[in-house]
């Protein structure tokens, strides 16, 4: 908690004058961009593209209330989701599931094609035992 309240007492001097808040508005902006950037590659790929979007949101909200309101959005749609996907039937979900593993198993394929040239299940086997 100590420095909880050592980070907040530094912030409010960083933003007690005009070029202390532009410069922490400047770095925040660039740096959740950066993250939310790095997320929005990353979705296509296995791994986890959309939670470090969100970082990169929760990020920008601590200095812009249009990333704070579009983070809440996020956060609330998702939730929707998962609440809906809870209540439906367990074939419904085995089917997203598939659905979901069929995608990523497409971008995987796409991508070892595109950057390796392996086209075949025989092309993975043989890369991966080299």
């Amino acid at each position: 908690m100590r420095l909880r309240e050592q980070l907040g007492g530094f912030r409010q001097r960083v933003r007690s004058t005009r070029t202390g808040r532009l410069t922490l508005q400047a770095v925040i902006g660039v740096v959740g961009g950066a993250v939310v950037l790095l997320g929005i590659i990353l979705i296509p790929f296995p791994g986890p593209g959309w939670l470090i979007v969100l970082a990169g949101l929760a990020i920008l909200a601590a200095e812009f209330v249009w990333a704070q309101r579009l983070l809440l959005f996020t956060k609330g749609r998702l939730e929707s989701w998962w609440h809906w996907l809870g209540r439906q039937h367990l074939v419904t979900r085995l089917l997203v599931g598939l659905v979901g593993i069929l995608f990523v198993g497409g971008v995987l394929w796409l991508s070892l094609s595109l950057s390796f040239g392996v086209m075949s299940i025989s092309d993975v086997w043989n890369f991966f035992r080299q």
